[in-house]
């Protein structure tokens, strides 16, 4: 063997050596690196759990909508699955069966057995209860009340100043009298209604009942595939209307009165069935009127006050324009006045002389010659003394 080949040896075992320390310090690096990461997951409670087996803490958002039983009001329907399901809610006003005779009521067994008879599609019946708010009613009533004070201290000043002038008769007097009692009785009146509406009110457990019948309508029901969006959403509407116009029909032989609710009010009953606790003192018009239903800006739009400030300032401009063409026509009028008011006398003795000549086959021709030379002295005079005054009146002016 000679020297290069134990060099050569000597050389792979060297090599050799490197690589499997460089394997060690690398497993050693890994495992120090596991137990850092270990030792830090103990510190923050929890034990280490291997990379691929720790639980996401991600969650997955899902709309409101979602949990919803429908997805929009159209048309005074309610839209259920996708336009799968249509809605249209007829409301009836309950009736007082106890109180009624037997024969009511044997007329009302009748129209209700009329009714089932009647159906040729399922119905739902649903009911809501509801706190009675009757905060509008007192409102309402305030404002008539304080429009009657205002015309019962209206007749009672007009009666005092028919007292005092005297002018007035016994009758006329009688009359303002009895006014004054009925306005006073009907004012005391209206305020012990408010007061009583008050009491109630405060009274939390004073509730009603809402009775609705639901009628549904299938899109599949439809058997014509040719027909587009719109005139589906058409044909619908004119069917569920139908149903429900036929069920309003029916009840009313029951002496049950019964409307279609509006989109309005289709609303405000679901708005009540999601939010019950809150419907009882924040109902959907204060929502509507707070902006629940503006998503980003409750501003008003940009050319929606430039078309308010263009309608604001012509309004304007018209008044004034107005203001001064009435002005002119005013003084136009007055000018005219003065000028008839300075010719009056003179238009009178023409006038006169005119009638003078008329008549000279009466009064004969000497008469009426004299006669129309003392008007015409007069009118000399008179135009002298017109001119007097006017000096006058110019000097006065000018002082």
């Amino acid at each position: 063997m000679s020297f290069s080949d134990v060099l050569n040896i000597i050389l792979a075992c060297l090599i050799m050596a490197v690589m499997v320390l460089a394997l060690i310090y690398i497993y050693m690096s890994y495992k120090n690196k596991q137990e850092s990461e270990n030792k830090i997951n103990n510190e923050e409670g929890g034990n280490s759990i291997p990379k691929g087996k720790q639980k996401s803490n991600s969650y997955t958002k899902i709309p409101v909508f979602d949990f919803m039983q429908f997805d929009k009001i159209e048309d005074n329907m309610i839209v259920q699955d996708g336009g799968a399901r249509y809605l249209m809610v007829v409301e009836c006003e309950g009736v007082n069966y106890d109180l009624m005779s037997s024969m009511e009521k044997t007329a009302v067994e009748a129209g209700f057995v009329q009714f089932l008879n009647s159906l040729r599609y399922t119905i739902q019946i649903y009911t809501q209860t509801r706190t009675v708010n009757i905060e509008d009613s007192i409102l309402n009533y305030r404002a008539r009340v304080d429009e009657i004070n205002k015309n019962l201290e209206s007749k009672k000043r007009k009666y005092t100043t028919m007292l005092q002038e005297g002018i007035a008769t016994q009758k006329q007097k009688d009359d303002a009298k009895m006014e004054i009692a009925r306005l006073q009785n009907l004012y005391d009146y209206g305020v012990d209604v408010i007061d009583n509406i008050e009491k109630t009110s405060q009274n939390k457990n004073v509730l009603r009942k809402h009775y609705y019948i639901i009628v549904p309508y299938y899109s599949s029901e439809i058997d014509n595939d040719l027909l587009d969006q719109e005139e589906k959403r058409n044909m619908i509407f004119a069917e569920l209307y139908t149903r429900a116009q036929s069920i309003i029909r029916t009840l009313f032989a029951c002496s049950m009165k019964c409307k279609i609710l509006n989109s309005y009010e289709l609303a405000d009953l679901l708005y009540v069935a999601y939010n019950r606790d809150e419907s009882e003192t924040y109902g959907i018009d204060k929502a509507l009127r707070a902006g629940y239903t503006e998503l980003y800006s409750t501003a008003q739009d940009i050319v929606d006050k430039k078309m308010e400030a263009l309608d604001k300032k012509i309004e304007e401009d018209a008044l004034k324009l107005a203001v001064e063409k009435v002005e002119e026509v005013k003084s136009e009028r007055a000018k005219r006045l003065a000028r008839k008011e300075k010719s009056f006398e003179e238009l009178v003795k023409e006038m006169a002389q005119k009638l003078l000549k008329e008549n000279q086959t009466i009064l004969g021709k000497e008469i009426t010659d004299e006669a129309i030379n003392k008007i015409k002295e007069t009118k000399e005079k008179g135009g002298n003394k017109n001119e007097e005054k006017t000096e006058k009146r110019t000097r006065k002016n000018a002082k």
